[in-house]
């Protein structure tokens, strides 16, 4: 190699920690007490992930419960008084070599360097899960979650009018949000019914916190007098004229299959969370090229901030054990789980059966002309053709002959939908996985040429004054 050939930069250190939401600060305050030495690196320019995103250009801040605002507080203090901790904001994970080497992108440095820890942590969160429905790739139709992201970064409700559908407490959340900042939505249309679900409701009780949090979000939506439709099934969404420009019109059945339809500005839609564990390297013990991998967090299972914090904080009291113990490189980090995690999953469950759809929209019943991947354009009619051609067609043969999972996002958010909607077509005994459309990869990283190329920088020279 000539000398002034770019060249990566190798660095040493105890941890890695991927990510900058509760999990990872939790994680990196943890390992940072013990003793070892921790770098932090986040893609965004602060710290607190989506649960805890922060206000940009002065905004003020969303209103919050107040027990999310002390979980903040403490997190926040732990990490700041954590000794010799590297934060690394602007900075993204492109992924770990197969030499051991994990690869990160140091926008404000411009340049592409390579770390060698001890153990890569990762904790990038949860994603939101949406089901495909006609028209959910219409301009103005977004994600509850995006929704509620604009909020916190900005201060400001979105304009016009405003209806949340799907299924989940994210939608009471973000209704009660809007509410807050003086903008409460249109409607919500909840698939499911969570007042008549009474053993998952009664089961709660014994997490008084939930049920605190969800009685002041109710208490604010009752006071606006926002409707909360329970048992609707959002069908449609359509774009209609309006005067001199258009209006979305979201055509939904209640419980008793009555049609409704609603005229919004935006639509809002929310499914459920799903770990964001796409491309990640799988959870390893540690070996002589390799690093200890652990995911955490709402990564390895999305239950939620106080879980987040629990899985972090005693993720990095065992990393502290096992980089101290020769015997506990040979451990997996998938043979224990904290107690408190156990508790948060238990309360999860209660959540998810209470919000639970009453009448479940299956993936065959979707109208032909419903998009499943974005990035394509590829619909259900298309996957339904491919099949009625070759019913014994592999998920590789229709990523490759359909399109499917082939686009930007690789997969990330078609694949499931692909996925379920090819088991209920073929009456697959065995319901086929997403990673059968998507394979173990690294995702897609847009990094700048000139990152790639950055010469390292020139090593520093002793004064030759003090020599």
């Amino acid at each position: 190699m000539r000398p002034d050939a770019p060249r990566k930069i190798e660095r040493a250190m105890d941890v890695l920690v991927v990510g900058g939401g509760p999990a990872g600060m939790a994680c990196a305050s943890a390992c940072a007490r013990q003793g070892l030495s921790v770098t932090l690196v986040d893609q965004r320019a602060s710290l607190g992930g989506a649960i805890f995103r922060q206000p940009v250009g002065g905004a003020a801040p969303v209103p919050q419960p107040a027990s999310s605002r002390q979980r903040w507080r403490r997190l926040l203090a732990d990490l700041t008084s954590a000794p010799g901790l590297d934060l690394r904001l602007e900075t993204l994970f492109l992924g770990l070599e197969a030499d051991g080497l994990a690869l990160i992108e140091d926008r404000n440095a411009g340049r592409v360097l390579s770390l060698r820890p001890r153990a890569l942590v990762l904790a990038t969160g949860a994603v939101e899960r949406i089901l495909p429905r006609p028209g959910w790739t219409l301009p103005g139709v977004v994600t509850a979650g995006g929704l509620q992201v604009l909020m916190k970064e900005t201060g400001r409700p979105p304009a016009g009018r405003v209806v949340l559908a799907g299924s989940g407490p994210l939608l009471l959340a973000v209704a009660a949000q809007m509410t807050g900042l003086g903008h409460p939505p249109l409607a919500i249309l909840e698939a499911g019914d969570p007042l008549r679900r009474w053993s998952a409701g009664l089961a709660l009780i014994a997490h008084p916190a939930l049920l605190r949090e969800a009685a002041g979000y109710l208490a604010t939506l009752a006071r606006a007098r926002v409707p909360w439709h329970r048992g609707a099934v959002l069908r449609r969404i359509a774009a209609e004229s309006e005067g001199e420009g258009e209006t979305l019109v979201a055509t939904w059945t209640d419980r008793r299959g009555a049609s409704h339809s609603l005229a919004a500005d935006r639509i809002a839609l929310h499914d459920g969370l799903a770990e964001n564990a796409f491309g990640l390297p799988e959870d390893a013990a540690a070996s002589p090229r390799r690093p200890l991998v652990l995911r955490i967090g709402d990564c390895r299972a999305a239950l939620g901030a106080p879980a987040a914090i629990a899985d972090g904080t005693a993720a990095g009291e065992r990393i502290a054990a096992r980089l101290a113990s020769p015997t506990g490189r040979q451990a997996t980090d998938a043979e224990t789980e904290p107690a408190a995690l156990a508790r948060h999953r238990a309360a999860q469950g209660h959540i998810a059966r209470a919000f639970a759809p009453l009448a479940p929209v299956s993936p065959a019943d979707l109208a032909d002309d419903t998009v499943l991947c974005r990035c394509e354009g590829r619909t259900v009619g298309d996957l339904k053709r491919l099949l009625a051609e070759d019913e014994g067609l592999s998920p590789r043969e229709l990523k490759l002959s359909g399109r499917f999972a082939m686009g930007a996002c690789q997969g990330r958010f078609c694949a499931a939908n692909t996925a379920a909607l090819t088991s209920s077509l073929t009456g697959a005994t065995t319901p086929f996985a997403p990673g059968a459309f998507t394979g173990q990869r690294w995702p897609i990283r847009p990094v700048p040429i000139a990152a790639l190329a950055a010469p390292a920088p020139a090593p520093s020279l002793p004064d030759e004054s003090q020599t």
